[in-house]
């Protein structure tokens, strides 16, 4: 297996951060990731990948500076955990996941937490993946998200989405609304760029709320916070591929 290391201010300038890094068109969101990121390694942030040219990583932090509407005083929270290609039912998964495990006891927290689509959600771990390996439903939204943790005692007490998120009610009920931020090396521009073209094409109001600090995210109604669609006050989808002319009909149910 590959080596697995660890980014840090020092040398995150001269390491990739898996996604993106061979997009041409998303250079400027690839580095706005890595500026995110730098500012997140002050709050104890973690960022570990294979020694490779692939997507294969975790990230994680202290649930209290999340960027993500949960309560989950002394636990670390999981942002991402993603294995792709043929990296694949290699046990990288279990690898990475172990790592953020033996850091949080390290550090003498209560568990791990992470958010999921209840089903499957795009840009979101694995839903039943994590929960063979332990973690259980201790929240769930009305737009199809679930949190799941996993406990280190009995006596921890539950994480719990914030009241915005649990009910996840999005204000504005004409056209298309967005919630993002630089979590992820494609958002900005697929956003700022494909989602304007697409709107623009069809006619469509559209409001873009970019999330710049982590208060900002744990006030979010949207759990997403790398990526969150509404449509006419609906919550859509976390599949970036939507802001896509060639996708938007498709997962909306448009009709010109």
């Amino acid at each position: 297996m590959e080596e697995i290391i660890a980014l840090n201010k020092e040398n995150i300038d001269n390491e990739h951060i898996c996604c993106a890094f061979s997009d041409k068109k998303c250079q400027e969101s690839y580095m706005l990731k890595k500026m995110w990121l730098k500012k997140q390694f002050d709050h104890g942030y973690t960022f570990k990948r294979i020694d490779a040219r692939a997507k294969v990583f975790i990230e994680y932090g202290p649930a209290e500076y999340s960027w993500n509407p949960i309560t989950a005083p002394n636990y670390l929270a999981i942002n991402c955990l993603w294995v792709s290609g043929q990296y694949k039912e290699k046990g990288y998964g279990k690898q990475l996941l172990q790592h953020a495990i033996d850091d949080a006891k390290a550090l003498h927290k209560s568990g791990l937490v992470t958010i999921v689509g209840t089903q499957k959600f795009h840009f979101m771990s694995d839903t039943k993946w994590l929960l063979k390996q332990g973690f259980v439903n201790c929240d769930t939204t009305s737009t199809g998200f679930s949190l799941l943790t996993l406990k280190f005692g009995n006596n921890a007490p539950s994480p719990y989405f914030n009241t915005e998120a649990k009910l996840g009610i999005c204000n504005e009920k004409k056209g298309i609304v967005v919630y993002y931020s630089n979590r992820c090396a494609f958002t900005d521009y697929h956003v700022n760029y494909s989602l304007k073209e697409t709107a623009k094409k069809r006619k469509l109001p559209l409001t873009i709320i970019k999330l710049e600090t982590n208060e900002q995210a744990q006030a979010s109604p949207c759990p997403a916070t790398i990526f969150g669609l509404y449509f006419n006050g609906s919550f859509v989808t976390t599949d970036l591929s939507i802001c896509m002319d060639s996708r938007f009909d498709k997962i909306t149910g448009f009709r010109q």
